[in-house]
């Protein structure tokens, strides 16, 4: 699986997540102030982990910021991203079953190592839900369509 993986800063625990993809046999992308040279404003890194998987050269993103809202905002204006923002493993599962989110985000300042890999379990063993989930994510795609073109005042 390629994961594109973004952060607005290089931290213990965005070494500690990266290491855990590799050791779960993912291809992993660097983004931001992970990659030497690369942008690490949160709206850049929020976008460019959104474009990678919303043009599919990645298969699921994993972002970090400050709180986490706002690489979150950010990957969420990318048409087909859906980016959760989850703080425990029930989130992260239930963005993934109930929402089929594609990029999971952790805030940097209370998401302890051992709390970031029970989400990655919790994330890459949930299957997006079929039936009234799917039904669902389509609804929230409409929403989506239903704005596009229109602008903010």
């Amino acid at each position: 699986m390629r994961i594109a993986v973004g952060s607005d800063e290089s931290t213990p625990l965005t070494d500690a997540v990266v290491l855990e993809l590799r050791r779960r046999g993912m291809s992993v992308e660097l983004l931001g102030a992970l990659a030497e040279g690369d942008d690490p404003r949160w709206p850049e890194v929020g976008r460019k982990v959104a474009e990678k998987v919303s043009r599919g050269k990645a298969d699921q993103g994993v972002l970090f910021c400050w709180t986490g809202t706002g690489v979150s905002m950010a990957a969420n204006k990318v048409p087909g991203v859906r980016a959760a923002l989850c703080t425990d493993a029930a989130t992260a599962s239930g963005a993934r079953r109930w929402n089929h989110a594609n990029v999971l985000v952790m805030g940097l300042r209370l998401t302890s190592q051992e709390l970031a890999r029970e989400m990655l379990d919790a994330w890459f063993s949930t299957p997006p839900g079929e039936g009234e989930d799917a039904d669902m994510v389509a609804r929230l795609a409409a929403l989506d369509e239903s704005y596009r073109g229109v602008k903010a005042h």
